[in-house]
């Protein structure tokens, strides 16, 4: 058997994942290269207050590394970002990281990987994984005079918390998922919190209970019992997340559900501004334990009129009125197009995956890129996203990575790569299965590309997994192993 010798880029969920199952399969020659000084990716990042997971944290968990002290049904972040933690020391993944090392380029050799580093060190892999995450590089708006703002202003996923918050004047741009959880935090601690919306989403309210001490008990004394939950909830995402993104009774069942939530609102015109102009779940469905609450607090202002720009003092409204404010929030999101980018890949023929992804971003069921060999992708494009949990999708991304890593170290091929044809082919089905999901009702999100082009999974997770489970050699280009 031969050692394979691998690189990963990114010590998230994904790379922690990767890392894991690479030990349990006895491959200890790897790097996952962290240009930060931690692992946890999106949860590393993110520390702003009434963080939290927006998916059930006994289905959000590795199977092979379940934690059955999850405080809530949906844990806060800080938890989450430990537990990410934990499982990479005690799983020895830690180790393997490489943490304030950024990776500059990738390059083919002729018969390998040369990752460099931005300061210039390199070294030759077999494989390379992209585990560098889809919520990662910050979105920043474009709004004339930000950098005059004379108060404290930061991205929510850059929260300063050195800036005293209680009893200060907040402004607050964006209404998405995290713009949602510190309203829910923010609304009783400030004097004033000023949600400047640009367009309202749908919100499904849903309560966010502790864990009883029975119920703690029996996850960590009854294997079976904690095993049966993670399917449980599996089991129910499963049923019913598909069938509310495709026409039928159930997706019209869930969008009355979904509206129905809006009757929480009690002021007829605060209602009308935070009903979205599309269909529930085109764009993300934001879940909240107390959006529609904390909304209707007399210190919390929705103003819908758009930013004409921002002054010393505050926020000035096209209506023009001026916002003053403290604290500038950015809730404003992620380039969840960025993938690796900004390192340079260079495939063998000189073709950069800049070039290779002219049109837009795209890759063979996901995870990997035609002309790129022994190159994997965690949360590629098109990678189910929805409201389901990335680490069960990582998880099914890896197992197909490791089938042919196995492969090579059988010396049944020395490279692969998905062929042109095939990944066509994938992306012809994508587009005929579009036009059936709701994503193509006519809104703008960032499950859409910047083509228009769908850059999620149109088909049901079950689906997913397949594709995963099964290497289809036909729709690959090998070259094999020197014997």
């Amino acid at each position: 058997m031969r050692s394979p010798k691998v690189a990963v880029v990114g010590a998230g969920m994904s790379g922690i994942c990767l890392g894991a199952l690479l030990l349990r399969d006895g491959i200890d020659d790897f790097t996952i290269y962290e240009k930060t000084d931690d692992a946890g990716g999106t949860w590393r990042d993110n520390t702003y207050p009434g963080i939290a997971c927006d998916v059930p944290s006994r289905f959000y968990q590795y199977t092979f590394a379940r934690n059955p002290d999850w405080s809530r049904v949906m844990a806060p972040g800080a938890e989450i970002h430990a537990y990410f933690d934990r499982v990479s020391r005690e799983l020895g993944v830690r180790s393997h990281i490489r943490f304030g090392t950024e990776v500059a380029m990738v390059a083919w050799t002729g018969e390998r990987w040369l990752v460099t580093s931005s300061d210039g060190a390199a070294e030759e892999y077999d494989f390379v994984v992209s585990a560098t995450g889809i919520l990662h590089h910050p979105r920043y708006p474009e709004i004339p005079g930000l950098e005059d703002f004379a108060g404290s202003a930061f991205h929510s996923a850059r929260w300063d918390h050195s800036v005293p918050l209680d009893g200060a004047r907040v402004a607050l741009i964006g209404t998405g998922s995290t713009g949602a959880q510190i309203i829910g935090n923010l609304a009783d601690r400030v004097e004033k919190l000023t949600v400047l919306q640009r367009t309202p989403h749908w919100v499904m309210q849903m309560k966010n209970p502790e864990t009883s001490r029975f119920n703690a008990w029996l996850h960590r004394t009854v294997p079976a019992y904690d095993r049966l939950t993670y399917h449980g909830w599996r089991l129910f995402i499963e049923s019913f997340s598909p069938a509310l993104l495709h026409p039928g009774p159930i997706r019209r069942f869930g969008s009355w559900q979904i509206r129905r939530q809006l009757r929480k609102v009690k002021d007829p015109v605060l209602r009308e501004a935070l009903t979205p102009p599309t269909e529930p779940m085109c764009r993300r469905l934001v879940i909240s334990s107390n959006f529609y609450d904390a909304i209707q607090k007399p210190t919390v202002e929705v103003v819908t009129a758009s930013i004409e720009r921002i002054e010393p003092e505050g926020v000035r409204t096209s209506d023009g009125v001026l916002h003053p404010c403290d604290v500038l929030v950015l809730a404003t999101g992620f380039d969840a197009h960025a993938y690796l980018r900004p390192i340079a890949m260079t495939g063998p023929d000189g073709t950069t995956l800049e070039d290779a992804w002219a049109s837009y971003p795209h890759a063979y069921r996901t995870v990997a890129v035609p002309g790129f060999p022994n190159f994997f992708m965690f949360m590629g494009p098109n990678s189910p996203v929805g409201n389901y949990s990335l680490v069960a999708i990582a998880e099914a991304q890896a197992g197909y990575m490791l089938d042919w890593i196995r492969r090579w170290q059988r010396a049944e091929i020395d490279s692969m790569a998905p062929t042109t044809q095939a990944t066509d082919a994938f992306y012809d089905e994508i587009a005929a299965a579009t036009p059936d999901t709701v994503w193509a009702t006519g809104c703008t999100s960032w499950y859409l590309g910047e083509a228009g082009n769908l850059e999620v999974f149109p088909w049901a997770p079950k689906r997913f997994r397949a594709l995963m489970s099964e290497i289809e050699d036909e729709d690959f280009a090998t070259t094999p192993a020197a014997r």
